[in-house]
């Protein structure tokens, strides 16, 4: 969707292998905002030593100072995360070090001491799964996606913040319930790339017969003067209904409402429900939809 609408927004027509190209960079981009997310929580986590070294080098540390509780900086799914050696090339090839804010993350760890949860975390001399992923995922919800501090730091980084935000939070609250063998440099699988890559070039070389399937439904609305991204998501959910075999109709719409609701306006989502309803039955009663390959059609 945000390659169309990229896409969208161009000048001039595209080159060939352009609109991949495009796509191909956008899920680079959100996969070195995920690697950075996780490098960023196990840099908090593993703050705890860096503390505990330098209240213990003081000229006159106290007994606190010689005392500083590091079990989190030996958390179990912690060091899941740093011994992945796919996490450790990104994190390399992003250059994800150079890119801390040394002040935001101390400021961030101390937060984290202040906490009642960390409180509990470090008063258990045992270590179990649930509380180990429990303060990762409260560094990550209550800490950092609720800093104004921490958003800037990311949005002055990562121009794909404001458009990838929630599925960042998605993804690293999936990492974190399992976090074995995560392939962060691999966004996507195969099979999910060949689909949004056949989809993104379904829709381009569709795109003027979707519109003729999609302009009488809008009765007094003037397709010009419609959100271009509502008539994007509804360019997509045509191409599903008829190109992609595997995808139920029920699905497409769903998916495509909640598409609506996140990214286009408050209306949309009723809006895109309504066509892309009654653009099904239409195609349904006319036994129009076959869920053939685009490339085997003759439409």
């Amino acid at each position: 969707m945000q390659t169309l609408y990229a896409l969208d927004s161009m000048s001039g027509e595209t080159k060939p292998g352009e609109p991949t190209s495009i796509l191909k960079n956008k899920v680079q981009q959100s996969a070195h905002l995920f690697t950075y997310l996780n490098f960023f929580i196990t840099e908090v986590a593993r703050y705890a030593e860096v503390d505990a070294r330098n209240k213990a080098s003081k000229h006159l540390p106290t007994k606190e100072d010689l005392n500083i509780n590091t079990k989190i900086a030996g958390n179990e799914l912690l060091w899941k995360t740093i011994e992945n050696k796919s996490f450790v090339q990104q994190v390399t090839d992003t250059k994800c070090s150079s890119l801390i804010d040394a002040e935001l993350l101390k400021k961030i760890y101390t937060k984290l001491v202040q906490s009642e949860e960390y409180a509990d975390y470090t008063s258990e001399p045992s270590r179990d799964k649930k509380s180990e992923k429990k303060i990762l995922e409260f560094i990550f919800n209550n800490l950092m996606l609720p800093n104004e501090a921490f958003i800037n730091h990311v949005e002055e980084l990562f121009i794909n913040w404001d458009d990838d935000a929630s599925l960042m939070q998605t993804l690293v609250m999936n990492y974190l319930s399992k976090p074995s063998d995560w392939p962060f440099d691999k966004m996507l699988s195969d099979e999910k790339w060949d689909f949004a890559n056949n989809l993104l070039l379904t829709v381009l070389d569709k795109s003027a017969f979707t519109l003729e399937l999609i302009k009488p439904k809008l009765k007094n609305w003037d397709a010009d003067r419609i959100a271009s991204l509502d008539l994007i998501i509804l360019q997509m959910g045509v191409c599903e209904f008829l190109f992609f075999e595997t995808i139920p109709t029920k699905v497409t719409i769903n998916e495509y409402i909640d598409l609506a609701k996140e990214y286009s306006t408050v209306q949309s989502g009723q809006f895109i429900n309504g066509l892309l309803d009654n653009i099904n039955k239409e195609l349904t009663s006319a036994n129009k939809i076959k869920k053939i390959n685009f490339k085997n059609s003759t439409l």
